[in-house]
């Protein structure tokens, strides 16, 4: 387990089979992390594709979200991807830890901002970015 890195504790159906998942919040973000597992590759052997947007997706939302929450009055905040772009670098194989580090750039009062890093230690994976819808 990488360090400062907890099970994950908000579950959802889709990630469920992922499980298990890590994470470790910090003062302006949500990272998580799992070991890439065969039942996270796709037919060529290394982690999918869809497996890494959806985390980096949930890692962005969650962080987006965490630092609406801050604002008085807004405690009960949420958020829905509207747009969501990844550029994969590299590929993780079975057996590499894979943290999903987000930065949130900017929440507003309708909208979030946030770019993430997908990195296998040194290795840059993938790098992605989302707006959010904020409710």
């Amino acid at each position: 387990m990488p360090t400062g890195y907890q099970p994950h504790t908000r579950r959802s159906p889709l990630t469920d089979p992922w499980e298990p998942l890590l994470s470790r919040q910090t003062a302006d973000a949500l990272y998580l992390a799992l070991e890439i597992r065969e039942a996270h590759c796709n037919a060529r052997g290394f982690a999918h594709g869809g497996l890494i947007s959806a985390l980096a997706d949930n890692a962005m939302g969650h962080s987006a979200v965490q630092q609406a929450r801050r604002r008085a009055g807004a405690e009960k905040a949420s958020a829905v991807t509207v747009s969501l772009s990844l550029d994969f670098i590299d590929t993780a194989q079975v057996g590499d830890c894979v943290e999903f580090q987000p930065t949130v750039l900017k929440v507003g009062r309708t909208l979030a901002f946030v770019d993430c890093r997908v990195v296998c230690g040194e290795r840059l994976i993938a790098r992605g970015s989302a707006s959010f819808r904020m409710v």
